[in-house]
């Protein structure tokens, strides 16, 4: 029987009810008024909620209440009660005593938890008393449609079907809490609890008692020893209905006689005392005075103690420490009271380490009802509450940094909104992501960037305000909460002093480096009312951030909306024209001697137009296309392009020359990324040796050990390979010489400050020199003016590619000015 009555007036909303009755764990609640008992509503009456109804949730409990209520007397027999919950197919009673006052609530669950029936659970299976007709429900289904099945199909628990392989459990307690706290059309797999706590169908009735108690839960999913399959449910309510009215009743009165020999037969206490001596839990009798005068071997096993070093002293022995004086007063208080108590309680054991127990003590009273003893029966909970813990922390908790994740902080941000909004307060939301970052962790490795995002984590907590929220959402990006802003709270310094704490120098493995950020901010209730607009709207600022040159911060602003539209409808266009084709087009640059000026090959330059955009920038669509997950058949499609071009120019007849094409990280990094050249080149009937590949540095420190192979491949069919913009990114020496490579492309930055920057020139004079050694070909690219021409006399150039020897053109100019014609030259 549950003492701790949990009670409402009639004119209690639903949706309140149901929120006390989940934070208490009850399964029922009275209606009074007045000192009267107006009747009760139970887990299972919230099946009968609207959920599809959120207003229905304010209707007064009165309304759904079940009335008159069903109520036993304090003295009634266990067997009565065991008759009448069959009888009249009862879950709950109103426990009252002679003068029909309230004294508690008593379930089918507090019955199949008494003890002294484990003889009759032990020699009954599961099988017996399980429920075959198990509803098993898809996990799309809302919870609304569960609660109308559940109730017309008469079940107080069905099982989910989350994914093909996991499945998980709903109950009407679950109702109960989702009542306050869910939709009616939120999805069954994001409520239901997994993993499905599962038993086999030949098990005791006894060990699966056990495993409800020892989870803490009240229904198991019944599977066939063979097939494993899910063949039914059993709970308390089966445990209890499964048996016969009759082996109930010779239970109960085998209790009765066991109880009054303990009285008057020692051979009987003889044989309790065997019984308690077997128990797994801990028992310690004492006096009223509180001297122990008796512990079982599962004590000693609990707390290190022996029999003789404990009896006579005091259970104090025990103490923790942790706990204060007003504790143990208000446990005493119980037990005077009530006559137990029941509870989680810190203790140490003999070696001095703490654990924690859940403990219940019972004064015991003779004959005249005279107090005589003290009973405690515990047991250690230290791992189980360590699991849940950790449970906890997986569910709510960055595994790396030990912030709070994205789930912990949508519910900090609503209680937040909800907060701002009830007392016309404004919050912020920062949306922070690392520039670069996965350069760096390639350069570092994983246990670099771990140490990184760490190292970042620490240093934004430092910066925190009391009350803020640091939250980690993945990868490398941070939200911050910033609630209960004043008016005047300058948001502008706040960012600046999260982008000066990220942009100090870092040091892993004695090694210097710095790192930016870029931050986005959205304010409640300026630009968003819900959570999930503010988490957006400070992404779209953050992006903005980015786009407008990174480590920087940007307000969220209405027109980042537009923007972003104008974002979401080109990247469908591009997406349109790489399925299609329409609208792409080739431009090609010729690449030339340097001395007699002769074609040596092209360069294959991706151009796009659409009606609605226009001419649209290779600056703003390749870009566009890494964003949107598009790069890798953005590159097939422009390779088939390139091959079939090459195909057109050979059954013409003209003097063809190689053409190199641009490799994106994505396409170079695909398993069989050498057999699609291979395979496009045999479709097309391309010499592979028509078909060069030019590449950067920073592609290259992807994966450095995986380059030299794949370039090796490439080289092995007779491509040619070119290290484009060289100089401008971060290959060292000892790399280079690696990598089978026949080319390197001088970035025109260099070329264009011939004859005015003398460090430029001495870069360039390294460069050729290193290409010199490696017996490397080198091209110089963005040469404009025959003074640049002339300046490259000075350096071992073999190539030269810009506007002076050529701009990009279609594949039909290049056929028109002749220039794969036998012996062409350009002026």
């Amino acid at each position: 029987m549950h003492s701790g009555l949990l009670t409402c007036s009639p004119h209690t909303p639903l949706y309140l009810a149901a929120e006390r009755m989940a934070n208490r764990r009850c399964s029922s609640m009275l209606i009074v008024e007045k000192g009267t008992v107006l009747g009760i509503w139970t887990e299972h009456d919230s099946l009968r909620l609207n959920f599809n109804d959120p207003a229905s949730l304010h209707r007064p409990i009165s309304e759904l209440m079940s009335s008159p209520v069903a109520t036993v007397n304090l003295h009634t027999p266990v067997s009565e009660v065991v008759r009448r919950f069959n009888a009249e197919h009862m879950r709950h009673f109103l426990v009252i005593d002679d003068r029909a006052r309230p004294q508690g609530i008593v379930s089918q669950t507090d019955i199949a938890l008494k003890r002294g029936i484990e003889l009759y659970l032990s020699l009954r299976k599961v099988s017996d008393s399980m429920d075959p007709d198990l509803l098993l429900l898809p996990g799309h289904l809302s919870l609304s449609q569960t609660a109308m099945l559940m109730l017309e199909q008469r079940q107080d628990a069905a099982v989910v079907q989350c994914t093909e392989q996991t499945f998980g459990i709903i109950t009407e307690r679950d109702m109960v809490r989702f009542a306050a706290r869910h939709p009616g059309d939120t999805q069954l797999h994001q409520l239901a609890t997994s993993p499905l706590r599962t038993i086999d169908a030949d098990a005791s009735l006894l060990k699966a008692r056990d495993l409800l108690i020892d989870y803490h839960i009240r229904h198991l999913a019944v599977r066939d020893p063979h097939s494993q399959r899910i063949v039914g449910l059993l709970g308390f309510r089966h445990i209890l209905a499964g048996a016969e009215p009759h082996q109930q009743l010779e239970i109960s009165r085998a209790l009765q006689r066991r109880d009054q020999a303990l009285i008057k037969s020692h051979l009987t206490l003889q044989l309790a005392e065997r019984v308690i001596e077997a128990s797994l839990e801990g028992v310690m009798i004492t006096d009223t005075q509180g001297h122990i005068e008796f512990v079982n071997p599962a004590f000693t096993h609990n707390t290190g103690y022996l029999a003789e070093e404990v009896l006579g002293k005091k259970p104090s022995l025990l103490s923790s420490g942790r706990h204060d004086g007003m504790f143990y007063k208000a446990m005493w208080e119980a037990i005077n009271n009530k006559g137990f108590w029941r509870g989680e309680i810190w203790n140490r054991r003999k070696d001095g380490q703490l654990y924690l127990e859940l403990l219940t003590i019972t004064s015991i009273h003779d004959e005249q009802n005279k107090l005589s003893h003290y009973a405690g029966l515990f047991r250690d909970i230290t791992h189980l509450r360590e699991n849940e813990e950790h449970i906890r922390r997986l569910a709510y908790y960055d595994a790396l940094t030990q912030l709070p994740n994205r789930r912990l902080l949508e519910d900090r941000l609503a209680l937040a909104v909800h907060h701002a909004h009830r007392y016309q307060e404004q919050l912020a939301v920062l949306f922070i992501d690392l520039d670069h970052f996965k350069q760096i962790n390639d350069t570092l490795g994983h246990a670099g960037g771990d140490e990184l995002l760490l190292e970042v984590a620490r240093r934004l907590e430092n910066n925190l305000r009391e009350g803020d929220t640091l939250a980690r959402l993945g990868g490398d990006e941070f939200i911050v909460l910033l609630p209960d802003l004043a008016k005047q709270t300058d948001l502008s310094q706040i960012a600046r002093r999260f982008l000066a704490a990220i942009a100090a120098p870092f040091r892993f493995k004695q090694q210097s480096f710095r790192i930016g950020c870029s931050l986005g901010i959205s304010i409640y209730p300026d630009d968003a009312k819900t959570p999930e607009q503010l988490i957006q709207n400070a992404d779209a600022a953050m992006y903005r951030a980015k786009q407008e040159g990174r480590n920087t911060y940007r307000l969220y602003s209405q027109h980042m909306d537009l923007r972003e539209h104008h974002y979401l409808a080109m990247e469908t266009a591009l997406r349109n024209a790489i399925d299609s084709g329409e609208g792409l087009s080739l431009h090609y640059q010729p690449q030339v001697t340097r001395r007699g000026k002769r074609v040596a090959s092209l360069e294959a330059l991706a151009r796009w137009y659409h009606p609605e955009f226009k001419q649209v920038s290779p600056g703003d669509f390749i870009p566009l296309a890494e964003r949107a997950g598009l790069i890798l058949p953005l590159s097939q499609r422009l390779m088939n392009m390139v091959l079939a071009q090459l195909r057109t120019w050979l059954d013409a007849g003209l003097e063809v020359v190689p053409v190199a094409i641009n490799l994106s990280a994505q396409q170079l990094w695909q398993p069989d990324f050498v057999d699609q050249v291979q395979a496009g080149c045999d479709y097309y009937q391309v010499p592979t040796k028509l078909l060069h590949f030019e590449l950067t540095e920073s592609i290259l420190l992807d994966k450095q050990q995986q380059a030299p192979h794949v370039l090796q491949q490439l080289r092995e069919l007779g491509c040619a390979i070119a290290m484009d913009d060289f100089g401008t990114g971060y290959s060292s020496l000892s790399y280079l010489h690696q990598l089978p490579i026949n080319t390197l492309k001088i970035d025109q930055s260099f070329i264009q400050q011939l004859g005015q920057n003398q460090g430029s020139e001495t870069i360039l004079a390294a460069i050729t020199g290193l290409a010199r050694g490696l017996k490397l070909t080198v091209v110089a690219e963005g040469v404009e003016t025959e003074a640049q021409h002339a300046a490259l006399d000075d350096y071992h150039v073999d190539f030269i590619q810009g506007y002076l020897t050529g701009r990009p053109m279609p594949s039909e100019q290049i056929v028109a000015l002749g220039i794969l014609a036998p012996q062409y030259k350009t002026s």
